[in-house]
């Protein structure tokens, strides 16, 4: 395993005698800068075709072939974009829009894990909720979204509620996957042993079943983030999505595309953060890729 990292890497056999760790160490030590090195790779793949994005967009208005007016050069943005950070504009709006996801997120969590844990070890329950699911599962969220103004006002409730139904069926669906795709070997041994249906929960399906219902999770949040911006453009005083679509009906063009700059970082910031999470929450289920 060692000869293979260290080839990978492009180092020779002395590398891996000078770093005086134990074997079982030194292999995880060069796991760790292999994958950053791969990490670092992507990046820089990726990188010519970010600086030609907006090399594009700082030319095509500049030279006339888009309207100036209506699509600023990117240094403009950014000019707007440090201006909001340096008033506190920015962080006010993400803040609001970050607490409304988060809530309708956690309250996704608080009921779709014990449903979903339900669900999968009892398929009668799953056969009688199945129709109900699968119908509000597959109705598009913001087609919901007048029900919720009108049921629940105009405030923070109604952007909640969306969120949390955006949220709520991945980590159902993946809970319930979790937990019907353990392994019945060790549903069966547990149960030689005479362990008891509470530790059998604990000791074996929660455990197994625990990297599913974190990439349900992780699919959870980005889908609430989604869903709060689009709410906050429809219906709302505050929150990134207002900033965007209050900037574009006042006409102010460059704090428009400052804010869609914004909600761009801050959305790549998550994803790494939630990939992260999910590697940290589950590194069994990393190691045997």
């Amino acid at each position: 395993m060692t000869e293979i990292i260290l080839k990978k890497l492009g180092l020779n056999q002395s590398a891996k005698d000078s770093v005086g760790l134990p074997k079982s160490k030194t292999v995880q030590v060069l796991s760790r800068i292999l994958h950053w090195k791969e990490k670092a790779g992507t990046v820089l793949y990726g990188l010519p075709l970010v600086f030609v994005f907006f090399a594009v967009w700082e030319i095509a208005p500049l030279t006339g072939i888009v309207s100036p007016i209506f699509f600023p050069p990117f240094s403009k943005a950014i000019i707007a974009l440090k201006g909001l950070i340096l008033s506190g504009e920015l962080f006010g709006h993400i803040g609001v829009s970050l607490q409304r996801a988060l809530t309708g997120f956690f309250l996704a969590v608080v009921v779709a894990v014990p449903l979903g844990f339900l669900m999968g070890r009892y398929s009668r329950l799953e056969k009688i909720a199945d129709l109900m699911i699968q119908g509000l599962r597959n109705t598009p969220h913001f087609a919901l979204l007048p029900v919720f103004i009108m049921v629940l006002g105009i405030g923070e409730s109604s952007k909640i509620a969306i969120t949390f139904l955006a949220a709520v069926w991945f980590i159902l669906i993946n809970t319930i996957s979790g937990v019907k795709c353990v392994d019945p070997l060790y549903l069966k041994a547990a149960k030689s042993m005479g362990t008891s249906d509470t530790d059998l929960f604990i000791k074996v399906i929660l455990p197994a079943s625990i990297p599913s219902i974190v990439s349900g999770a992780r699919l959870g949040v980005k889908s609430s983030l989604m869903a709060v911006i689009g709410a906050e453009m429809l219906a709302a005083k505050s929150g990134l999505g207002f900033f965007i679509q209050n900037s574009h009906l006042m006409y102010r063009i460059p704090e428009m595309y400052a804010g869609i700059l914004a909600l761009a970082i801050f959305g790549l910031l998550i994803n790494y953060l939630l990939v992260w999470f999910e590697k940290s929450a589950t590194p069994w289920k990393a190691s045997t890729h």
